[in-house]
């Protein structure tokens, strides 16, 4: 029971991971830059989730309004800081990017409060009992369902449609893409917009599981989401979606067995060690 428990709280987690960092990979993928200040966007997102749902009352209309405005955020994000550096080598954007989220940390700490926020009446707290003796709230099987939903509509559309035709010629060669009448730039305004409104669902998620906000909550799920691209092999949206599962039940099972000698952060960095040790170019990346 412990087994199948603990399985099921790991899967809930890692779909938070993987909403968060599908949006690096996207990014990633298409420009070779590792977007850190994706963080901040999770961030945003979490605190628009939180102001809209206590004002409104609705939680639903509070996700939309957040993926929407942080999606627009995104698109703002790499019209004006990453696109004058793509001449550039990448680590002066990636430099550019952990200026922006550092930066970002603050403005959240003086517009915000520097002590978070938290639901006045937190929606979706009623347990179900989902298998025998095993309980989950609707908070957490909607986080599960959110993720099912936007992850099949991701690969539906970069899968089945012509923009995603577009999306991975882009990935691909820019300039023969191009060449082919396929408009880059809307290509990437597009990818970043995705990936910003995937962050803000996850943050909006976030907050409604820890029932808090604060302007550093982005930090961790920063770093974490690093380490996740890089085990799923840089670019990889399905190694991506692998290794955030495998880290979500490895968190779960390592906090039970393993808690008394790492904190749950730490498991999930001695995990990245170890599979980089055996496999360096990720878990389903070519060598």
């Amino acid at each position: 029971m412990l087994f199948l428990d603990l399985t099921v709280q790991g899967l809930v987690q890692g779909a938070i991971y993987a909403l968060i960092a599908l949006g690096l990979t996207l990014v990633y993928g298409l420009l070779r830059i590792l977007h850190v200040a994706h963080a901040a966007l999770f961030t945003l997102g979490a605190y628009l989730g939180v102001i809209v749902t206590n004002q409104t009352g609705s939680f639903a209309l509070a996700l939309a309004v957040a993926m929407v405005v942080v999606g627009v955020i995104g698109v703002g994000v790499y019209r004006f800081a990453y696109k004058p550096l793509l001449d550039q080598p990448p680590l002066v954007a990636l430099i550019a990017s952990i200026g922006l989220f550092i930066a970002s940390e603050e403005i959240f700490r003086l517009v915000f409060g520097p002590y978070g926020l938290s639901f006045t009446d937190p929606p979706l707290q009623t347990q179900v009992e989902i298998l025998p003796g095993i309980f989950l709230s609707h908070a957490r099987l909607m986080v599960v369902g959110i993720a099912v939903v936007f992850l099949g509509l991701l690969g539906w559309l970069s899968a089945s449609t012509r923009t995603g035709i577009a999306w991975r010629a882009t990935v691909a060669d820019p300039d023969m893409a191009r060449s082919f009448g396929i408009d880059v730039e809307r290509v990437r305004y597009l990818n970043f917009f995705i990936g910003s409104a995937l962050a803000a669902a996850a943050g909006v998620m976030v907050a409604l599981l820890n029932n808090l906000v604060e302007p550093t909550m982005g930090a961790v799920p920063a770093y974490k989401a690093l380490a996740i691209i890089v085990l799923g092999g840089l670019g990889s949206v399905r190694g991506t979606l692998v290794a955030s599962l495998a880290l979500g039940v490895i968190e779960a099972f390592g906090t039970i067995y393993i808690g008394h000698l790492l904190d749950r952060d730490a498991i999930a960095f001695a995990f990245l060690i170890i599979v980089l040790m055996v496999r360096p170019q990720g878990i389903l990346a070519r060598g």
